[in-house]
């Protein structure tokens, strides 16, 4: 049986060894030949079989990564058992131990100072690496958005290593110039382009509410209290019409991938969603996970039809409106997206064969996002240690149990949100109440 390490399959060295071993024997047996000529034979054929097996798992991770030779021949491959149980570690030339702690693949990030220069005298940066537990972990200068100075060539040899939201080996460098290139106004730089704008503020910090979809809000009456916030945050079937009253009515961010933005217009239409969140106020900010994403971007700032993809279009999107500019949109670094997984979510899922599909949920990079930028930050619909009384979304209209898939750890998820919660840096919203009930 062939054997899977990594992204790569491996040849059985052992049965390979074992069957040219005995044919070697039985040859040399026939013809007479001498003890110490059989010991010269092994030591060839076992020198020759690892060689050729070496070319050829360089060469498959090569072609499947996008990786240079001298990279791979650096990589740890990981093997696993059918129960995901670890095997073995199999490197160039070396029996090092396995990684399970930092520094983890891809633990090398862009710089940003664009966040350090709050006027806020007690901002979640300062807080947060403070803390003994995180101020090795913590990056207050990980990039957070990616605009036009980003598409360079270096850049994207260093980040197409990397699938999935976490680099761009999802679209061509040509692409992702061309898509990045309308990113290029002051507002796709910063979160809160609009901050010194603002009439009326009270404060020198700025204080964000993060919403995310759980059924804890159903019922709340935290309405209010959430558009009070100098900025909300929210994600995906973000519902309001008919629950201002527990999830407020205000949206400064709408956090979404194309994926997940299509898949909650079909998904929750029934229930009132029938469009994303607009306003004057409101910003959409793209979690790249596929070359669908950059299209989308381009074609939504053109208002040009989308021209590549799955997504091909013969008129443009108008998901957002039809008079958005540019300065409208924001799209996470895919350095961004890794460092939270690296440092705060590695999850064991990793360990598995599922470990490609995984990457932190929508809802944690949004509320993450705000914790790299906000002064304050209150969590409402998250992830609580008694999600089971609640249903999965707020605007369920009857109970309906969270159901965990592989592509997110939210057990992983809600552990962290309760740490962060005790040590000050969210306050996260929980209910004690027995919640059997759904409320409209």
């Amino acid at each position: 049986m062939r054997r899977e390490v990594g992204s790569v399959w491996l040849l059985p060295v052992t049965e390979q060894f074992e069957m040219k071993f005995i044919s070697v024997k039985i040859i040399l047996a026939l013809s007479g030949v001498c003890v110490t000529t059989l010991f010269v034979s092994c030591l060839l054929l076992n020198r020759s079989l690892h060689s050729k097996v070496r070319v050829t798992t360089y060469e498959a991770a090569s072609a499947k990564n996008n990786l240079s030779s001298e990279d791979v021949r650096r990589m740890e491959f990981w093997v696993f058992g059918k129960n995901g149980s670890l095997l073995e570690n199999v490197a160039k030339e070396t029996s090092a131990p396995i990684r399970l702690e930092p520094p983890f693949p891809g633990d090398l990030y862009a710089t940003d100072a664009t966040y350090l220069h709050s006027k806020c005298p007690e901002n979640l940066r300062d807080r947060m690496a403070k803390i003994s537990e995180y101020k090795d972990v913590f990056l207050s200068m990980v990039p957070l958005l990616q605009w036009n100075k980003h598409a360079t060539e270096q850049e994207y040899k260093r980040l197409s290593r990397y699938n999935g939201a976490h680099g761009w080996g999802v679209i061509s460098y040509e692409d992702l110039k061309d898509a990045l290139s309308y990113l290029n106004t002051s507002a796709n730089a910063f979160m809160f382009d609009d901050w010194e704008e603002r009439p009326n503020k009270t404060s020198s910090c700025i204080r964000c509410a993060v919403i995310g979809n759980g059924g804890i809000l159903n019922g709340s009456r935290k309405g209010e209290e959430i558009d009070q916030h100098d900025y909300v945050f929210r994600a995906n079937g973000a519902i309001t019409r008919g629950f201002e009253k527990d999830v407020g009515a205000r949206t400064s961010f709408y956090t979404f991938s194309t994926n997940t933005m299509r898949n909650s217009l079909a998904a929750y239409h029934h229930l009132g969603y029938i469009g994303l969140p607009q306003s004057t106020e409101t910003r959409y900010i793209f979690l790249p996970d596929h070359n669908r994403d950059y299209y989308l971007a381009k074609a939504s700032i053109t208002h040009t039809p989308i021209r590549k993809g799955s997504d091909k279009s013969n008129k443009p999107p108008t998901f957002f409106g039809e008079n958005t500019g540019p300065e409208k949109f924001k799209m996470y670094h895919p350095d961004f997206i890794r460092y939270v997984r690296n440092r705060f979510l590695w999850s064991n899922i990793l360990k598995t064969s599922g470990r490609n599909m995984y990457r932190p949920s929508t809802g944690a990079t949004m509320l993450f996002a705000a914790i790299h930028s906000c002064d304050e930050v209150n969590a409402y619909g998250f992830i609580t240690e008694n999600y089971a009384k609640y249903s999965d979304h707020y605007f369920d209209r009857g109970y309906h149990r969270l159901v965990f898939y592989s592509n997110h750890d939210f057990r992983l998820e809600m552990k962290l949100w309760k740490k962060l919660h005790n040590y000050g840096i969210i306050k996260l919203y929980t209910r004690d109440e027995n919640a059997s009930t759904i409320q409209r």
